[in-house]
């Protein structure tokens, strides 16, 4: 197990404070707006984090990796993911799911925790691990009265722990390429009523793709 494995927060994490922080969505068609990116204090990337290196810029600070399903399991059965580019260039790893017990995690495996950890564990780097708490108010926030708890994506999740993190007088983070869309059991459009919520409160600036090249 890595030592620093813990919930994220914005001293734990490396976050500076009121630094300022680029959240970088996986959504084509973000537009010109590497620069912007790289000149950020803080710079967070998602999975496969498409455009890393090009046109969303050369830097990556956190990456948050997905821990449970079947990216996670491509990701272990590759043996020179340690070697790409953007797992190579971050500093910190986060992982949004929480730990299932063993017990819950039959009798098909879903939660690839401790084997992620396992196999970052050679680059010695911080991992912050999403809680359950988190997990829950994200829960609350998204539900729109439908049937069963909605399903929030990684992105929303990792968007809402910075937040969360940041003092209220911090400078508005800065979002880039969410498209809101993609697996239908995620509740996008409420995810993207909280980012405008959150935008309207001076909490972040989004920067939409554009909608010619998503």
């Amino acid at each position: 197990m890595i030592p620093d494995v813990d919930p994220l927060s914005a001293g734990r994490a490396g976050l500076p404070a009121d630094g300022s922080l680029a959240i970088v969505g996986n959504a084509p068609g973000a537009g010109a707006c590497g620069a912007a990116i790289d000149a950020a204090d803080s710079v967070v990337r998602f999975n496969n984090a498409p455009g890393f290196g090009g046109g969303t810029g050369h830097r990556v600070t956190h990456l948050a990796l997905v821990n449970r399903g079947g990216q996670t399991r491509e990701w272990l059965a590759d043996r020179r993911f340690l070697e790409r580019p953007v797992v190579r260039a971050a500093r910190a790893f986060i992982l949004p799911f929480p730990m299932l017990p063993a017990e819950h995690n039959v009798p098909e495996p879903i939660c690839w925790t401790r084997e992620l950890l396992a196999l970052l564990r050679p680059l010695g780097r911080p991992v912050h691990l999403l809680p359950e708490a988190l997990h829950q108010q994200a829960r609350t926030l998204l539900d729109t009265g439908a049937a069963g708890p909605p399903n929030p994506s990684t992105g929303f999740l990792v968007t809402l722990a910075l937040l969360l993190g940041r003092p209220a007088g911090a400078r508005p983070a800065q979002a880039y390429g969410f498209g809101f869309a993609g697996w239908p059991g995620h509740p996008w459009a409420a995810e993207r009523a909280w980012f405008a919520q959150a935008e309207a409160a001076g909490r972040l600036d989004v920067h939409p793709p554009s909608p010619t090249e998503r």
